[in-house]
Formats: C-alpha cells, sequence, structure tokens
C-alpha cells in the first residue's frame, strides 16, 4: 500500500522541529554551563582576594604593634606602612568593579582599610614627632555613589602622583563609608560634602587637580624628588 505524501509531509516537519528543539535545548544547556562556569570561577578569585586581604589585614595589625615599639635610630620615614597598605588598596579596588562581590562584605573589608589607613597616618604622625622627621601625606576623600564625576579622574592623577614620588603618602577615603573614626577625621580637617577632597597641610582643596597643580600647592614635593635623586645617586656611586 502506498504511503500518504501528506503523512510523510507532516512525518518530516515534526523530525525538523523536534531536530531544531533538540538543537536549541543543546546550544541553551551549553551556554548556561559556560556561564556558570565563568561565575564560579569569578566567585572563587573574588572569595579568594577577599581572604587574601583578611590576611593582609591581620599582618598588617600585627606590624603597626611592633614598628609603634621601634626606637628613632631602628626606624625611618620609610618604615611606616603605607607601601605595604597600597596593595591593599588596589584589591580592594579590583573587588569594587566586581558584580558579584557581597556588598556588605566589601564595606566591612573597606572599613577595615580605612582603619588602616588612618593607623599609619597616627603612626606617621607619631613617628615625625618623636624621630624629627618630616613626612609628605595629603588625604584623598572621594565617592562611589555616581555622584562624584571627577572623583574617578582625581584616582588616576594620584596614582601617576605617587609613581612620580614614591616617598608621598597618599590616604584614599570613601566620603560615605559611615565609619566613626572616618567621620572624625573629616571634622577634624572640616571637609565638605563637594567632591572630591584633597587635604594638603590641613587645607581642603576641592575638584579635580593635576598633578602641576597638586605641586604647586605642595611645594615640599620638590624635597622629595631631590632626595631620592640623592639616594639614587648615592647608592650607584657604592
Amino acid at each position: 500500500m502506498p504511503q500518504d505524501p501528506v503523512v510523510n509531509t507532516r512525518s518530516a516537519r515534526w523530525s525538523s522541529y523536534l531536530m531544531a528543539f533538540a538543537i536549541t535545548a543543546l546550544i541553551f544547556a551549553t551556554a548556561l554551563y559556560v556561564s556558570n562556569y565563568f561565575n564560579n570561577r569569578r566567585i572563587a578569585d573574588i572569595q579568594s582576594t577577599q581572604d587574601k586581604i583578611s590576611i593582609d589585614i591581620l599582618s598588617l595589625e600585627t606590624q603597626f604593634e611592633l614598628l609603634a615599639q621601634h626606637s628613632c635610630r631602628d626606624i625611618s620615614e620609610n618604615s611606616v606602612l603605607s607601601t605595604e597598605i597600597q596593595p591593599l588598596a588596589q584589591r580592594l579596588s579590583y573587588l569594587e568593579t566586581q558584580s558579584n562581590v557581597n556588598q556588605d562584605e566589601l564595606s566591612q573589608l573597606k572599613r577595615y582599610y580605612s582603619l588602616l589607613q588612618i593607623k599609619d597616618l597616627l603612626l606617621m604622625q607619631h613617628v615625625a614627632a618623636k624621630c624629627k622627621l618630616k613626612p609628605v601625606f595629603i588625604l584623598y576623600f572621594y565617592s562611589n555613589k555616581g555622584d562624584c564625576e571627577d572623583c574617578e579622574e582625581q584616582g588616576y592623577v594620584l596614582t601617576g602622583l605617587s609613581e612620580k614620588y614614591p616617598q608621598l603618602r597618599i590616604y584614599s577615603f570613601d566620603y560615605n563609608l559611615g565609619l566613626s573614626a572616618l567621620r572624625t577625621m573629616i571634622d577634624i580637617n572640616n571637609v565638605q560634602d563637594n567632591l572630591p577632597a584633597l587635604v594638603i597641610n590641613d587645607r581642603p582643596y576641592y575638584g579635580l587637580h593635576d598633578i602641576e597643580e597638586i605641586e604647586k600647592i605642595l611645594p615640599q614635593l620638590a624635597m622629595l624628588k631631590k632626595a631620592t635623586s640623592t639616594r639614587s645617586t648615592t647608592t650607584q656611586s657604592r
């Protein structure tokens, strides 16, 4: 008995539908698996970074206690921990760009980091008074709430400035972090909610400032550059 052409056409059409559905489901499942795989890897990387930051914080807090016990003959301007805190700042900056980060945990890490910076600043001031050193530092206040269009650019400027003057200490604080110690520092320095803000020689400056403007505000930077050049020449002569 010959087969009905209509039935054959319908059968072929259903076979095509099933094949298309199977291929679509396979593509979707593969894409979902790949997406989950990379998301899990990303989360694992973020958690690893958070763990490293926690260990760094504990290590730095211990170092603060050790440095506080040193005498002037054992300590210099470079012995204070700003250079070691810098990698911590870079890790936190990385975390701030990641969408999968737990914001409560990130905020907690930023609080720890801000306290470390304040500790470093106080230790630096203590050492400077005790050992008659003249460190140069800048306090930088920014916002991550999307209400400071120049804050990112100001951050780049300060990064370039720190590369030009390695001995310069730059302390960066999220103005809206809600930390009591940070709020006290903001009040002491009379920093208004007009960001970005720099505190240089106990005076607040508002708005975006480039490297040349900061160099004019802070002439001590020329002494840092001179000291670095002298130290480099002495080292080469040896």
